[in-house]
């Protein structure tokens, strides 16, 4: 089984004591390729430097709105900065995570959104994919994404929209990121959705190290059980595991150019 993990946090300290063991379990097990996101600006030169001294990693860098705090105004042109100086390197493949979340407290809509389109204003001009964070709001990010029309699309990360949300992604050009919040019993919508969701639209994820998957409640969550959440997926929607993760890793190598 070849998989490729669509979406971590592999530079949080969480893996601090064990990365190149978590590293070494997942060539073995066919995790071949790791993407791993920047959410602020503190943590864009970690994640770079892990992507450029593990062979596996690749590198998103963005401002995650969960961190909305933290942002500053020339953290913008920061980005913009980086994505000029590393424009061609085949390390970074996405600016990401970006996003709208009004799931937290207080949300500041309005400043969000601001973030969140000026940073597909620079995926525009870098001609880069997105990796998005929506929670609870689906409406204004399809509308958001229908004004702005990026050529390479992108992920919409742990997807736990309708199918109808669902389907305006796809027509949009965007894959659904798809990880261990779909294996729990309690997942009956995603699971609906899932079965619906035709196998070019999929691709997979951990979000590690949040989000573990059923059976792992309380665990830190890793890229190594990236084949326990394809098995588990695989096996709601009635197909083969091989078949999902054949899907997924196509996928995520036409979306992020790699051969």
């Amino acid at each position: 089984m070849q998989l490729i993990d669509t979406h971590t946090h592999l530079d949080f300290e969480h893996f601090d004591a064990d990365r190149e063991q978590v590293l070494a379990r997942c060539a073995a097990s066919g995790v071949e390729r790791i993407v791993v996101l920047g959410v602020h600006e503190g943590n864009w030169q970690r994640v770079w430097l892990l992507a450029c001294e593990q062979p596996a990693v690749h590198a998103a860098l963005g401002l995650h709105p969960v961190f909305l705090e933290r942002h500053r105004d020339e953290h913008l042109q920061a980005l913009h900065g980086w994505l000029q100086r590393l424009h061609g390197e085949r390390k970074l493949c996405a600016i990401g995570e970006i996003g709208l979340d009004y799931y937290i407290d207080d949300p500041d809509t309005e400043r969000q959104q601001r973030l969140l389109e000026a940073q597909l204003e620079m995926a525009a001009e870098f001609a880069l994919p997105v990796l998005l964070h929506v929670r609870r709001a689906h409406a204004p990010m399809i509308a958001t994404l229908k004004r702005h029309r990026l050529e390479r699309a992108g992920i919409v990360h742990a997807f736990s929209g309708s199918w109808e949300e669902a389907r305006e992604y796809l027509r949009l050009g965007f894959r659904l990121g798809l990880g261990g919040a779909g294996t729990w019993p309690q997942a009956r919508r995603m699971q609906r959705v899932l079965r619906q969701l035709p196998l070019d639209g999929i691709v997979l994820e951990t979000d590690a190290p949040d989000i573990p998957p059923a059976g792992h409640g309380g665990e830190r969550n890793s890229p190594e059980l990236l084949p326990e959440i394809c098995r588990s997926l695989a096996s709601i929607k009635g197909i083969d595991a091989e078949e999902l993760a054949a899907a997924s890793y196509r996928n995520s190598c036409e979306l992020f150019g790699w051969p």
